[in-house]
């Protein structure tokens, strides 16, 4: 049985060295996931894959359906989730390709179906989330990526906002006044779906650039973050085939 997942975002699509054996087209009550479920061993250790935009990157942000791809791992009897974010940087420790492992979070987004506790049901359910993300596996990624000598950022805050366009220098300085450390359009609902479906669920985030009105002031391209983001997610993998045959 297979009871860790892996959700790859931009710029993972897929994994290197995932000795695939079969993929699995999961349906749902809430329509279907960004794509089939990759099953495989990394690092000796079975696992299954998802890519959260789709195996071909087509699916924006804000068009992500949560709730089905959380839904399908939690079919699949997965109990664990490490999802795999690029975010922008906004403080000046969290620089392009680093990695950071976020212990908090504040949603900006809107009208995502972000609950799923709304229909149907014999009673009002409220999930605690003082805390987030997974205390356990957060602090295995920190000492896995300690073992194998990857500076990695402990702790911090993402700022989940909209998308799919990028954020004003105005909106980041606000982000930076309520506390956020990196942004990026992915982390909610997410990882609140994780929480009430009852899944460990840990963000591995890479920063891809510095957020607007950071670094130098230029504007954002495209080619800067592919570029940050090749880095990034080389390290990424390094740590995940250190991670997984402990976790």
């Amino acid at each position: 049985m297979t009871h860790l997942a892996i959700i790859g975002g931009t710029g993972l699509t897929s994994l290197k060295n995932l000795e695939i054996t079969h993929r699995e087209v999961v349906h749902t009550p809430y329509g279907e996931p960004s794509g089939p479920l990759t099953y495989g061993t990394l690092g000796g250790k079975k696992v299954v894959f998802l890519a959260r935009h789709g195996y071909g990157h087509t699916i924006p942000p804000h068009c992500i359906n949560y709730r089905a791809n959380i839904w399908a791992l939690r079919s699949v009897k997965v109990d664990k989730v490490i999802a795999v974010a690029a975010v922008g940087g906004i403080t000046k420790e969290a620089g392009p390709g680093v990695i950071v492992l976020p212990d908090q979070i504040i949603d900006y987004t809107w009208a995502r179906s972000s609950t799923f506790f709304e229909d149907d049901l014999t009673h009002v359910t409220h999930v605690d989330f003082t805390y987030p993300y997974s205390e356990p596996l957060r602090q295995l990624l920190l000492a896995s990526a300690k073992k194998i000598g990857l500076d990695a950022v402990d702790g911090g805050v993402y700022g989940a906002t909209q998308g799919p366009r990028l954020e004003t220098a105005a909106e980041i300085n606000r982000l930076e006044r309520d506390g956020c450390t990196i942004v990026g359009m992915t982390g909610m609902p997410e990882a609140v779906l994780a929480r009430e479906i009852g899944l460990e669920y840990v963000c591995c985030s890479v920063v891809a650039n510095w957020a607007a009105g950071r670094g130098d002031g230029a504007e954002i391209t495209m080619k800067e973050i592919e570029e940050n983001l090749a880095l990034g997610m080389d390290r990424v993998r390094s740590l995940l085939e250190t991670v997984l045959p402990i976790a």
